[in-house]
């Protein structure tokens, strides 16, 4: 049963906190934070986690939104990444069987690529067998004509044969809610907009919790804890500094950027992975109604908070594209939303960006923060996992062993496929009377799973009262969350709740915004100046996703 959690709820009780002694607090609210939350939850640590944005907001909402096993990373021997990261594919997807899809992957094999087509065929059975794949989703080596006959758009002259074999899509954003969500209802207290201002210490110059303030209303709390975490992405070093234990190892970061085009510009039918004229790869996924292709992988040194695409970002990735597909010529007029996010990796002296591993690294300092960087999205529990278990050990408690392995997350009880689509099925005739689009429901249940039932109930009750009628989904979808996720924002709902921003923007007009807007400001608790602020904050990131310097 998911508990009531708004914004304004969780900032009531964020009142009282100073009163309290947790045994862990993790700064991050990033799909790493919400992992470790959920762990050691369950292994009965008393846990608050703080986030100094929104929930996801950085990395965790800018990814490729894939759960794949780096297939790339064989070719840079890193076989015990492939294999920790290619088994948690299946963890991952049977965990949140809605919000992880498999998704078949095409690998052209063209001439003077990276890979020939018995590399390609060894790496791929390699693939398979260092991810456990099953027997009816591995790999299958394909002629030319056989992959023309499944992309025919893709460009005949250099191509040689092709790789078919499986990967997972997923909503990067929903998984870490899903994550918090599931946390909280467990018992954690997780608090987004609270931000860790400096740390609290001992006579032993030990930490000991930290001094937070919340950005939205300026209020300021102590939380004291026996451990606390930096799990804070692109953010670590920036802690780090703070402990003044910026010492030995640091983070490199990388940027990685993503474009969207209508699905009729690029209608490809299956998730390609192809090889870039400077020996890269890069991913070209259809979604909806949309293409959308990624990413670039660029050394990072500006402005952690708002990174940026620009002109050059979008120059090579359509070059790229282009290339790979006949008689194609997607210009940047085409593009019809953007993002771009920063992989927070350990530096290695002398390796360009592509070449930085992405293996995850636990740093102690000597306050004894804790700190982790690194890793991939695919690998976000057993990351968590290492983590609480050095967490356990601290504590001096028994070790409990970690059992997030089969922990299915909050809206994603379903057993199998069938369920699902027989979930999604009955939803689409709850709906009939208020003529809700089967294709909405279909979204709704991919993004919130089981809670879709609380969406439709609220669709109901607005559905005789709300103007304009065609804002009656959008408008239960967001007093859901709202109500249930902390929603305190236009950026919250449609950048990492709903993904509207990035993948359906053509619906986001000025009446649209004005009508969500409306509908925050009477249920979210704050000034009008702040409101104004976080309304201003959604335009600039409304306008910057098509606008490129």
């Amino acid at each position: 049963m998911l508990q009531t959690n708004s914004y304004t709820s969780a900032q009531s009780n964020l009142q009282s906190i100073s009163s309290e002694s947790f045994d862990l607090l993790i700064i991050g609210g990033g799909i790493t934070g919400a992992g470790i939350a959920l762990d050691a939850t369950q292994r009965g640590l008393k846990v608050c986690l703080i986030e100094k944005k929104d929930y996801a907001f950085g990395t965790s909402s800018r990814s490729t939104k894939l759960i794949h096993g780096g297939l790339r990373y064989l070719k840079q021997m890193e076989f015990k990444i492939v294999h920790e990261v290619g088994t948690e594919r299946s963890i991952v997807y049977h965990n949140a069987l809605n919000l992880v899809r498999p998704e078949k992957m095409i690998l052209p094999i063209v001439k003077e690529g990276s890979l020939s087509k018995t590399l390609t065929s060894i790496a791929l059975w390699v693939y398979d067998f260092l991810g456990g794949v099953q027997k009816d989703e591995r790999k299958k080596m394909l002629n030319k004509e056989e992959v023309l006959a499944i992309e025919p758009r893709l460009k005949k002259e250099d191509l040689l044969s092709g790789g078919l074999y499986y990967e997972y899509r997923t909503d990067d954003a929903r998984l870490c809610m899903s994550n918090i969500l599931t946390a909280i209802n467990l018992g954690a207290q997780c608090y987004n907009y609270t931000e860790a201002k400096s740390f609290l210490y001992d006579d032993h110059k030990k930490i000991i919790g930290v001094e937070a303030q919340n950005s939205l209303n300026q209020s300021i709390h102590k939380i004291k804890a026996k451990v606390v975490v930096n799990a804070a992405g692109p953010w670590v070093d920036e802690l780090r500094k703070k402990d003044h234990s910026l010492k030995g190892k640091k983070l490199q970061l990388t940027k990685g950027v993503h474009l969207v085009v209508p699905y009729h510009k690029l209608p490809i039918k299956h998730s390609l992975y192809f090889d870039t004229d400077d020996k890269r790869m890069i991913f070209c996924i259809p979604r909806q109604n949309i293409t959308y292709i990624g990413t670039t992988d660029t050394i990072y040194n500006e402005s952690i908070d708002n990174p940026t695409t620009s002109l050059k970002d979008v120059n090579y990735l359509l070059k790229q594209i282009n290339n790979r597909f006949e008689n194609l010529s997607l210009t940047k007029e085409d593009i019809i939303s953007s993002w771009s996010g920063l992989r927070p990796l350990i530096y290695e002296e002398g390796k360009s960006a592509s070449e930085l591993s992405r293996k995850d690294e636990i740093f102690e300092s000597e306050s004894g923060l804790i700190s982790m960087a690194g890793g991939k999205l695919t690998g976000y529990r057993l990351m968590a996992e290492h983590l609480v278990n050095k967490v356990m050990s601290k504590l001096a408690l028994s070790p409990k062993a970690c059992a997030t392995k089969h922990t299915v997350l909050l809206g994603s009880e379903f057993k199998d496929e069938n369920e699902l689509n027989n979930y999604i099925e009955q939803q689409w005739g709850a709906c009939k009377q208020i003529a809700i689009p089967t294709d909405i429901i279909t979204n709704w249940v991919y993004k919130y799973g089981r809670q879709t039932d609380v969406i439709i109930e609220k669709a109901y009750d607005i559905y005789r009262t709300y103007q304009p009628q065609e804002y009656v989904a959008y408008a239960a979808e967001l007093l859901y969350t709202i109500e249930f996720e902390q929603v305190a924002s236009l950026s919250d709902f449609l950048v990492r709740r709903s993904g509207m921003l990035y993948f359906e923007r053509d619906k986001i007009d000025m009446n649209f915004i004005q009508a969500m807007q409306n509908i925050i400001q009477e249920k979210v608790l704050l000034s009008e100046e702040m409101h104004q602020k976080n309304l201003d904050c959604f335009m600039d990131e409304w306008k910057s996703c098509i606008h490129f310097e």
